[in-house]
């Protein structure tokens, strides 16, 4: 089989690496100082996709990973051994595969909503998925990277993982961990709760409460400390794009997914997408698909009102040329970042760059939702039957916040992604 995905290049600076390099983390221009770059897939056309339970085996022929894999001499019988082996691991970890997950119309919410008989809002719901949010299929094409690596002796030892993170990310990066039997680094920041604590250290994970140190540079010190470990060896485990692009491969399953499934059931595409924002991996990868579709839906990236930086380098952006090579202008730290949905309170968009792409070309726009509205979103969708933390309902809360603007024969998507703990 041919693969769509042939070696990355740098949105900022041009830098190029090879689809056959064994560790595409980062451009190589990147710096523990400076990560203001990105690597991004250098594609031809689209592959077709065949028939499977799972995305990761139905879309090999358009995943990084796979490329990479069969550029070691791993066959496509091969690169399905490994991904077997890993979601058997999973599920003997989790109880859960990865396999797709529904999408279906939800009439509470679209009548609540106003919404007409040919429109409404459709809900992809990933509470149901391995750890309970999309944030493991992010991390299963590094893991799958690492273990094609491994299979065809280029991995002689195992570096531990790591990751900065104390919510979902953490929880989906652990379970793969000990699924694999990879040794991992989590790093936290000092308040995060005991729960969780002894959640992560159930899974295997090695905790490292992360307080700011006096010559410690701007910034989240569990960031620093992270990108400090990464600088030792250890294999960036997470889900940032400028630190480990291959985040940003997996990630597009849940688009194909939601694609096939809502052309089954109506036989068309949507027509606007409501994905909340913290870190910008989730709706960069759903914006990559959607902007290929013939008729692109509008994309909408969404943030609370307490914490919006990507809103705010979107305003900043208006009449610019050169987007990429005003990172730092462009993109700057929140001050002091509030809202109910915790876990999108990221104080820079990392992957703001993929979120003003799929924007660009689908016509749409960020959208900032009142704190009341994060509120009532959430309080809709466990109303609705959706087990999902006040995070995984902050797509909903945009589309209340822009609800004015859509016509109500319009059939809206948002995800359902990170469960109540």
């Amino acid at each position: 089989m041919s693969h769509r995905v042939t070696g990355w290049q740098c949105a900022v600076c041009g830098a190029t690496r090879d689809i056959a390099d064994p560790a595409p983390w980062r451009c190589p221009n990147s710096t523990l100082g400076d990560r203001r770059h990105l690597l991004v897939r250098v594609e031809g056309d689209p592959i077709p996709s065949t028939r499977d339970a799972s995305s990761f085996v139905a879309h090999d022929g358009d995943l990084a990973w796979a490329a990479f894999a069969a550029s070691r001499g791993l066959d496509s019988d091969g690169r399905r051994r490994l991904f077997a082996e890993l979601d058997d691991a999973v599920a003997q970890v989790g109880g859960v595969r990865f396999v797709t997950t529904p999408l279906s119309r939800s009439n509470g919410l679209s009548g609540a909503l106003g919404f007409g008989a040919e429109g409404g809002v459709w809900v992809k719901d990933e509470t149901g998925g391995v750890a309970g949010s999309h944030k493991a299929r992010h991390l299963l094409s590094i893991m799958l990277h690492l273990r094609a690596l491994e299979e065809t002796g280029g991995l002689p030892h195992r570096p531990p993982l790591a990751i900065a993170s104390c919510g979902n990310a953490a929880v989906a990066a652990s379970t793969l961990a000990r699924a694999a039997d990879w040794p991992i680094d989590v790093f936290v920041p000092t308040w995060m709760d005991d729960a969780m604590g002894g959640l992560l250290e159930h899974l295997g994970a090695r905790i490292h409460r992360c307080e700011r140190r006096d010559d410690d540079p701007a910034g989240d010190p569990a960031m620093l400390r992270f990108r400090e470990a990464v600088e030792s060896g250890s294999v960036p485990f997470t889900v940032q794009g400028p630190e480990n692009t291959l985040c940003l491969d997996g990630g597009r399953t849940i688009a194909w997914e939601a694609i096939a499934q809502m052309e089954a059931q109506s036989g068309r595409c949507f027509d606007a997408v409501f994905i909340q924002v913290g870190g910008g991996a989730f709706v960069s990868c759903i914006g990559s698909v959607l902007a290929d579709q013939p008729e692109p839906p509008t994309m909408h990236a969404v943030q609370a009102e307490g914490c919006a930086p990507l809103a705010r380098a979107w305003d900043r952006a208006a009449g610019r040329a050169d987007v990429a090579g005003s990172w730092a202008d462009l993109m700057t730290p929140w001050e002091d970042p509030q809202s109910l949905a915790d876990g999108i309170l990221d104080d820079e968009t990392y992957d703001w760059l993929g979120a003003f792409e799929s924007m660009r070309v689908t016509g749409g726009s960020p959208v900032v939702a009142s704190e009341g509205e994060v509120v009532r979103a959430h309080e809709m969708f466990v109303a609705a039957g959706y087990p999902v933390s006040p995070t995984g309902s902050a797509g909903l809360a945009g589309l209340l916040a822009a609800r004015e603007g859509i016509d109500e024969n319009h059939r809206v998507l948002v995800v359902a992604s990170g469960v109540a703990r």
